[in-house]
């Protein structure tokens, strides 16, 4: 077979000429064993002419004419059939020339005897049979031809049959071989190198001998092989590199998280500029830092912080101009820059070149698409800037960036707070105090007037209404300072609301309740804040205008929406004939406050049944423990 042909072309060509053999065979066998039933056949007919040929004499003696006939006519039939053939049984005579020559002898027989073996036949019993005797002798003759034919068949019935037995061995032997030499023999070649594999030995191959499956499986394990032995050589190293850089990446995300941790921890700008400049110092391995600031323009670069700088380069680059030096860029949108310090020229301006520094790496620090400032890292050796260098120094400019923006929203914020915080103080200080300062001072000029004119009973008056006056301001400082005192509890109001009552009870000695009803989610601290100061605006206003009231009720409502309401026993007043100038009992305040908070305030109040203050909060209003746990 040619090497080229495939294991199914192979196999399939092996098996299709055995095949062959067999079913060649096996149709010689049948062949020979339908010949030798048709001469078997043919042996019993002619047998049957024998006996025919002897009812023949006895019907010619005692028989009739019509029985002769129909005797006659069966010998005829046999000769016929023994001289044409049936393949429906099947009969066949073997014919040769001993086998022709005998049927040729037993028809002319036949044909002399059939004449004279009429009705009207002269001769007697005797002479026909003696002619009968010689006739069947014939017959005899031919049997004993078609039965040696018939041996001849069985000889070479006998040989097919070994024949067969032979191919059926040779078969068996040569399709073991052939498996052997297809199949088993390359499975197990490819067995032993996979176990000399599976031991370590990477050097093992596998002949290559043909080009069918295994072949190309040998190829394909060959292959692997070399694979193997070349990732198993280069291995260590692999493994080596991929430590490295794991390690070198483990590094920067240690060294990026500490940069972070620094920065949200740093509380002003000097501390984040100084102990950035000391911890980048640390990680890029640099000799000296400088963390400079620009103006909007980056026309100028103030040295903001440094780190291991030497003196003279401190106060030489404490403010530098763009373009005058390496530092300070014409162009800071040019990113970052690694600058080779040569000291082989004349320029003055080099600083650093002075002090000994062979290279700077300048990081531009920028914030919402301006440079705000740089990082220079100073280096007295030569340098190299990976890719991993430059992402982690561009990214620690970036955090520090957001740093400085950070610290500048705080003070910012707390710019805003302490502003707001002044403008409520001015609102309480002008709703309480200022007003029974202005009320002192008129007191003061009538009491002026009263001296000159020497009115002892104005005098009098005029000293009453100013202790009074004195009194009211002294209680309006006290319950200033009581409201700024009060603090709110992260989680809940009531704390905070019963503290205020105390307070309010000890103060006036009025009786107070606080109810609270439901259960709703926490307030914010800064709603908190606002719904303390409404309340106690309005208890102010209790202690203030509520004449003959001897009790308080506080409510609270705190689902399906926060509801706080303040409520005495006092005479009350007509709300609809409010002058409108009335700012002294806080409502504006108090209004103002709800509006920061999107709550609704409603002042309700009939005289001789007392007042009611109703702070009704949006349904929306909701804790930041609430949003966390809903985010």
């Amino acid at each position: 077979m040619t090497r080229r042909w495939n294991l199914t072309t192979k196999l399939a060509a092996t098996g299709a000429v055995f095949l062959a053999l067999a079913l060649a065979s096996i149709a010689l066998t049948i062949w020979v064993t339908w010949r030798l039933e048709g001469g078997a056949a043919a042996v019993n007919e002619a047998g049957r002419m024998r006996m025919q040929a002897y009812r023949l004499v006895l019907t010619q003696q005692v028989g009739t004419r019509d029985e002769l006939r129909v005797q006659t006519a069966r010998f005829e039939r046999s000769l016929q059939t023994l001289r044409e053939g049936d393949p429906s049984r099947p009969l066949f005579v073997p014919w040769n020339a001993q086998t022709r020559a005998h049927f040729k002898a037993v028809q002319a027989q036949w044909e002399r005897l059939k004449g004279a073996w009429a009705p009207s036949a002269p001769d007697g019993y005797s002479a026909t049979l003696t002619n009968v005797d010689e006739f069947v002798g014939l017959i005899d003759h031919f049997v004993s031809s078609i039965e040696q034919q018939l041996s001849s068949w069985i000889v070479l019935l006998n040989a097919f049959q070994m024949a067969m037995m032979v191919l059926a061995i040779g078969s068996a032997v040569v399709l073991m071989y052939t498996g052997y030499l297809f199949v088993l023999n390359p499975l197990s070649t490819l067995q032993q190198g996979l176990e000399r594999l599976e031991q370590g030995d990477f050097t093992v191959r596998v002949q290559v001998e043909s080009n069918d499956e295994f072949g190309r499986l040998a190829r394909g394990f060959n292959q692997m092989a070399r694979n193997l032995q070349s990732l198993y050589q280069s291995l260590e190293a692999k493994v080596a590199e991929k430590t490295a850089g794991l390690e070198l990446k483990r590094t920067q995300l240690a060294s990026l998280y500490e940069i972070s941790a620094f920065i949200a921890s740093a509380e002003s700008l000097d501390d984040l500029a100084q102990g950035f400049a000391k911890k980048i110092r640390r990680i890029a391995q640099a000799d000296a830092v400088a963390v400079r600031w620009s103006d909007e323009a980056n026309q100028r670069y103030w040295l903001l912080a440094s780190e291991c700088l030497p003196a003279s380069l401190i106060k030489d680059e404490a403010c530098v101009h763009a373009g005058d030096c390496h530092c300070g860029p014409a162009f800071p949108a040019t990113g970052m820059r690694l600058i080779p310090i040569r000291s082989d020229g004349d320029d003055s301006k080099m600083h650093c070149a002075q002090e000994g520094f062979q290279a700077v790496i300048s990081v531009p620090v920028n914030l919402h698409q301006r440079c705000v400032g740089e990082v220079d890292l100073f280096y007295r050796s030569e340098q190299v800037l990976t890719d991993g260098d430059r992402s982690m120094l561009e990214t620690m400019a970036t955090h520090l960036a957001g740093g400085m923006e950070s610290i500048r929203a705080a003070a910012l914020e707390k710019e805003t707070a302490v502003a707001q915080e002044r403008g409520l103080l001015a609102r309480e200080l002008h709703d309480s105090i200022a007003q029974s300062l202005a009320f002192m001072k008129i007191q003061v000029q009538l009491l002026r007037d009263a001296v000159k004119r020497v009115d002892q009973d104005a005098v009098g008056t005029v000293i009453g209404e100013l202790d009074t006056g004195i009194r009211e301001c002294y209680s309006d400082v006290r319950e200033l300072l009581m409201h700024f005192r009060t603090r709110t509890n992260a989680e809940a109001i009531e704390p905070a609301l019963r503290t205020t009552l105390q307070k309010f009870e000890h103060q006036t000695g009025l009786q107070t309740h606080l109810n609270l009803y439901g259960h709703g989610m926490p307030l914010p601290p800064d709603v908190q804040v606002q719904v303390l100061h409404v309340v106690q605006e309005a208890l102010s206003n209790v202690r203030k205008h509520a004449v003959g009231a001897t009790q308080v009720w506080l409510e609270v409502q705190q689902s399906p929406r926060w509801c706080f309401e303040v409520r005495d026993n006092g005479q009350g007043f007509d709300t609809e004939g409010l002058p409108p100038d009335q700012t002294h009992v806080g409502l504006m305040i108090m209004q103002e406050r709800a509006e920061r908070v999107g709550a609704d305030l409603d002042v309700d109040s009939v005289v001789g049944e007392g007042t009611r203050v109703t702070l009704t909060l949006p349904a929306l209003i909701r804790s930041d423990n609430a949003q966390h746990a809903a985010a």
